[in-house]
């Protein structure tokens, strides 16, 4: 596999989420959803890894989360089944009982313990899975589980619903002289909003490193990634991203101390922003990705809210989709967000064309900013000039499609 060179890390071309040693994955169709997609999948290890996940911060948890806290509360997990078409969420003990269920027959299936299971499902809130069909899926999936780049490809068309593309990313880095492979999939493209944003993730990883650091990492990749980005302002009820390292690379144990930890970091978070953006960027009807860089702010916490508030006004939005260099929106947005600042002082760059100098408009070519903004990647910048808090926040543009999307969404 071909690899590019990117500061402490390596992209590695066509690499997956087998790519690091110990992992297998693989996907099939069995009829959850109504196209003859696939709609099952799974990540089985060759030995019990280290395991960290964070969750939704929505009050309605769907049963398959509170299935997957109760395998990690001992920090480990051999394998994981998912699918899609189906959230199980709101769905009552009936519910819960059957994301047991689906752990149960994974279990037994991949010839891995109960416990070093995670469930995870996306898709239709309300409605009860349909377990004959779930329980044939699971039977037959170990023989579609492979270590190669086109059972990769299965898993992680599995987890798709309204995505358009799938969203996968593989680097390598160096640690203690040993190659490190970490790698992701994810799947999200609407009811996206930061607090975890329907996302799924997974992160497989071959370094030995310690639960607690693996765990406290995910948090803060988390934070600066998944928690940064938006569609449409909606927080799923099934949003969860796991993470699991093998171990097999063999390396000395990572902690924060290690001598290769912030190479490692860099790269965790590398793989954490791809999948983000790659997410962002396949928004429901979206056209284009939209980045909103905040710098100048009292503190990061500043910047953040900041950035979300823009990257999450409609009206910003939609005048991207428009192509229209409506700065208004943009500063209207920076002052709503809750954050003190010098309102006299802020400047505003849309790419490179400077629109707002010291909170006061300045000449530039319309025809200019319209032919930047209908690229398929615009980047806000703004400078409050009040202190060294920056942020990047990503989202996409509001279109007509994202509404027809959703308002038919069930039928």
């Amino acid at each position: 596999m071909g690899q590019v060179a990117i500061q402490a890390f390596s992209i590695v071309d066509n690499g997956s989420i087998v790519s690091p040693l110990g992992f297998s994955a693989g996907g099939l169709h069995c009829g959850l959803k109504k196209a003859e997609r696939n709609d099952l999948g799974a990540i089985k290890c060759d030995v019990i890894a280290n395991a960290a996940a964070v969750y939704t911060t929505n009050v309605f948890q769907a049963a398959p989360l509170q299935v997957t806290r109760d395998s990690l509360k001992n920090g480990k997990l051999q394998a994981i089944i998912v699918n899609s078409g189906n959230a199980n969420a709101v769905t009552g003990k009936q519910g819960e009982e059957d994301a047991y269920a689906m752990r149960a027959a994974a279990a037994r299936e991949l010839g891995v313990a109960e416990a070093d299971v995670a469930v995870a499902s996306t898709g239709v809130i309300g409605e009860l899975l349909k377990m004959d069909r779930v329980h044939a899926g699971i039977k037959a999936m170990p023989a579609k589980i492979g270590k190669d780049a086109e059972a990769a490809g299965e898993f992680s068309q599995a987890i798709l619903t309204t995505d358009l593309v799938k969203k996968e990313i593989c680097v390598t880095t160096q640690v203690d002289g040993k190659q490190v492979t970490i790698a992701g999939a994810a799947k999200g493209s609407g009811m996206i909003h930061p607090n975890m944003a329907t996302m799924l993730a997974f992160v497989t990883c071959d370094a030995a490193i310690e639960q607690q650091a693996l765990q406290g990492l995910l948090g803060q990749s988390t934070d600066a990634t998944f928690n940064m980005i938006t569609v449409d302002g909606d927080t799923s009820t099934n949003d969860m991203l796991v993470a699991m390292s093998s171990g097999l690379a063999g390396n000395d144990t990572l902690t924060p101390k290690h001598k290769d930890w912030a190479s490692f970091a860099e790269a965790f978070n590398y793989v954490c922003e791809v999948l983000a953006k790659a997410i962002a960027r396949d928004g429901e009807g979206a056209t284009k990705l939209v980045e909103v860089n905040i710098q100048g702010a009292d503190t990061d916490d500043s910047a953040r809210a900041i950035a979300k508030t823009v990257i999450g006004s409609s009206l910003v939005k939609t005048a991207m989709f428009g192509a229209d260099a409506n700065w208004g929106r943009i500063i209207a947005a920076v002052g709503r967000a809750g954050v003190p600042l010098n309102p006299e002082q802020v400047d505003v760059k849309l790419g490179d064309i400077l629109v707002l100098q010291g909170s006061r408009p300045v000449t530039f070519s319309e025809d200019e900013a319209l032919v930047y903004l209908q690229g398929d990647t615009v980047q806000i910048y703004v400078n409050l000039h009040g202190g060294t808090g920056k942020a990047t926040a990503w989202g996409c543009d509001l279109t007509y499609d994202y509404v027809r999307i959703n308002a038919a969404y069930r039928t």
